[in-house]
């Protein structure tokens, strides 16, 4: 038995030496093959990266210790409604960390505004969100990078970086026209790559006094003591019957928001890649087809020597698997090289809104790459490694 698997792989290798030392003479039919199945893992990878880029956004701007209240029946800010007293009553829930200013919460107001996109000149929807001067208590992610924080009572907002780079006219010291003032960017900053990057901020009373909103807000955010304390203040809100809301924890609500924009994408890309795999499947056949074709006399001459068909199987599906690694990994190096950390920004499709991100081309992104690859390789190696091991050895013998 073991003499009989010993002489099997001493087949099977000098078969597939034999085979790998004939690729330079059949370089166009292998180069094709090579360079269609990089372009498909390029595109599989690329179009999944923009899908982990955004999600990647979306739970960065989460954390265990914070909650977020909408009003029940919302599924997001824009659908959300409070009073003021309401808002203050949900502050006042136990489970709040507190400082020496009173509860961490921070009662919020959010609206869209349009501005024309940096590399398109488009308009599109860009969020403005109005915050409680403990704000940056409760969101203590978020760093000024430039300038200094707005004052609270005047017509002033700072930008995320974000959304700096991708929309016309944020620029420091700049103003832009919100409802019927202008408004100065007294500075821009940065929130640990998190979604309110794609955000611009201001003072929530001025935001309602120019968009005529009164004393209310859309959620309110808070810091709580511990994670653990979570379930006692939901129950203790959700159960209040001085009003209707739900609470949420921030990491479960921004994972909520990213799932539709998310599955979209993946849906898409995989969708493509399929697609192109099927042409880069039929490159590979006709590449191994090809290949037997070539050797035609030289596989009925071993066969003749006493060479069994399984080590002629083998090292067709091997040149097949050879060509299609390299093509996988020719294609992940192009989508690293080309797209990881590029910049766009896409809607979110809960909020209506812009969310500025940059593609995240993961090592999981890169083996499902070049697993891609190497199902594209034993599929269009299959057939034709099939036709060489049936071949008549008489036949191709006689006809050569």
């Amino acid at each position: 038995m073991l003499r009989h698997t010993l002489n099997w792989l001493a087949q099977t290798g000098s078969v597939t030496r034999l085979s790998l030392e004939t690729i330079i003479e059949r370089k166009g039919a292998c180069a094709t093959s090579v360079f269609g199945i990089a372009g498909v893992v390029a595109v599989f990878v690329a179009v999944l990266s923009i899908a982990q880029g955004f999600r990647h956004v979306m739970t960065r701007s989460g954390d265990p210790t914070k909650a977020i209240i909408l009003r029940s029946g919302s599924d997001t800010e824009m659908m959300s409604f409070f009073s003021g007293p309401e808002s203050r009553l949900i502050a006042d829930a136990p489970g709040v960390a507190h400082s020496a200013a009173g509860p961490l919460a921070s009662r919020e107001l959010f609206v869209v505004i349009n501005l024309p996109k940096r590399s398109t000149g488009t308009d599109a929807n860009v969020p403005l969100r109005g915050v409680s001067p403990n704000a940056f208590e409760v969101h203590d992610r978020l760093r000024i990078q430039q300038g200094r924080p707005f004052v609270p009572g005047r017509n002033e907002v700072i930008v995320g970086i974000g959304a700096a780079r991708e929309f016309v006219g944020l620029d420091l010291g700049a103003s832009i026209r919100v409802g019927r003032n202008d408004w100065t960017i007294v500075g821009l900053f940065t929130a640990e790559g998190g979604l309110a990057e794609s955000e611009i901020w201001t003072d929530a009373t001025m935001l309602q006094s120019a968009y005529q909103r009164g004393n209310s807000y859309q959620t309110v955010v808070v810091k709580l003591t511990s994670p653990q304390v979570f379930p006692a203040f939901q129950h203790a809100l959700e159960n209040d019957p001085r009003f209707q809301v739900k609470a949420l924890l921030q990491t479960d609500y921004y994972i909520d928001q990213s799932r539709t924009v998310y599955n979209l994408i993946t849906g898409l890309g995989t969708l493509i890649a399929a697609l192109m795999a099927v042409g880069a499947v039929f490159g590979a056949l006709n590449t191994m087809y090809t290949a037997v074709a070539a050797r035609t006399r030289e596989i009925a001459t071993l066969r003749a020597l006493g060479f069994g068909s399984s080590p002629v199987v083998v090292s067709i599906l091997l040149e097949s698997l050879l060509l299609a690694l390299l093509g996988g990994l020719l294609g992940s190096a192009i989508a690293y090289w080309v797209f990881d950390g590029f910049r766009a920004a896409t809607m979110n499709w809960q909020s209506f809104s812009q969310v500025a991100f940059a593609f995240r081309v993961t090592p999981s992104l890169l083996i499902q790459g070049i697993l891609c690859a190497t199902l594209i390789g034993l599929i269009g190696g299959l057939l034709p490694a099939l036709r060489a091991a049936r071949l008549p050895v008489a036949r191709a013998l006689r006809e050569l």
